[in-house]
């Protein structure tokens, strides 16, 4: 019995913007900062290898004073609507109906929810009463993966049962107006809004590629190095300088054992579906990837179009593999970084 991605489909806010169309509204947030600093963060936008992003909220809105409780609501509402649209688009992939689905699983990061996601997506969308959800909350840029590892090992153990994850995710309503920490600024020149469904399966008859082994790498001693403090004001973004030099420390060992105890080499992983976290961890990602003669091209597209969308992000890169309709027998590596500080991978055999 094996376990499927049969399809992938994704979600956009209405409201969108070019960076460059951003950086007027950076001339109103920064009056008063110093020039210099000005340029910097003008820099830092326009250096992030993002084009353009999606939001739940218009550019005004997001360089607005809010509380707490006013963006959370917002995150609440939105959420539902984008969630709704990312099933809907996935269910019309496949010849599957709502009811279909056995197993939910919300992930997300970017805002709180109580009842959760998935609550109100039975209740919407007239999903199964008997179906068992899983909200998974806290785990940052991996949860996409993490979700298709948790759905994994739910159709393994339930075989004739089908799945399907929503990892919906809304960063710009996490933005502090009043944080000028480089922090704050390169999480809202990286960062968009979006959503993105997965559905996966144990049937035999359903198609697409067969999921042969997850696994999760924790890093010791790394906790402080990306997450959120819970403050007054909001979700406040912790993301240290170092995150890249721990990513490349650790790169051996997160790429080559995994495949081996898979009886692969890196030279037969023809597909490379790698989480855009921002433009210095794909750069570094390529260096390493690239002198093993890689690329991590779809990687790049993805931030450009979109941004860092969190959770969602790594499932956009899949999505774009999955309508490439890769060769037979051909593998695919999927990599993501994120809290904790933990790497997650799954093998791919379309």
């Amino acid at each position: 019995m094996s376990v499927k991605i049969t399809s992938v489909a994704k979600a956009l806010p209405s409201n969108w913007r070019d960076t460059s169309d951003i950086l007027p509204f950076l001339d109103q947030w920064l009056a008063g900062q110093d020039s210099r600093f000005q340029r910097k963060v003008k820099k830092i936008f326009e250096n992030a290898a993002v084009d353009r992003r999606y939001s739940i909220m218009g550019p005004t809105e997001v360089f607005s004073k809010t509380s707490f409780e006013e963006k959370n609501a917002l995150y609440a509402r939105e959420s539902i609507k984008l969630a709704e649209t990312a099933l809907t688009n996935a269910l019309a992939k496949t010849d599957w109906v709502i009811t279909d689905i056995d197993f939910l699983i919300t992930v997300s990061c970017t805002g709180i929810m109580i009842p959760s996601l998935d609550a109100y997506l039975i209740n919407s969308m007239q999903m199964r009463q008997d179906i068992v959800r899983l909200p998974v909350t806290e785990m940052g840029c991996v949860a996409g993966i993490s979700g298709i590892i948790y759905a994994k090992n739910f159709l393994k153990a339930n075989p004739g049962k089908r799945a399907a994850l929503l990892a919906v995710e809304s960063p710009t309503a996490t933005f502090q107006l009043d944080d000028y920490s480089m922090a704050n600024i390169v999480s809202a020149a990286i960062f968009g809004d979006g959503a993105a469904c997965v559905l996966l399966s144990s049937h035999d008859n359903d198609p697409g590629p067969e999921i042969l082994a997850e696994e999760m790498y924790h890093f010791y001693d790394a906790t402080h190095l990306m997450g959120f403090d819970l403050t007054n004001t909001g979700l406040q973004m912790v993301l240290d300088k170092s995150v890249t030099e721990t990513i490349a420390a650790h790169f051996s060992d997160i790429i080559f054992p995994f495949l081996e105890k898979n009886k692969l080499a890196i030279e037969q992983i023809s597909h490379l579906i790698f989480h855009p976290g921002g433009r210095k961890i794909v750069e570094v990602v390529q260096e390493l990837f690239g002198k093993l003669d890689k690329n991590i091209d779809d990687t790049k597209e993805v931030l450009r179009l979109y941004g860092n969308m969190s959770s969602a992000t790594v499932l956009y890169v899949l999505e774009r593999f999955m309508e490439r309709q890769p060769e037979k027998d051909s593998y695919g590596l999927m990599l993501s970084f994120g809290p904790g500080f933990s790497a997650q991978r799954v093998l791919l055999r379309w």
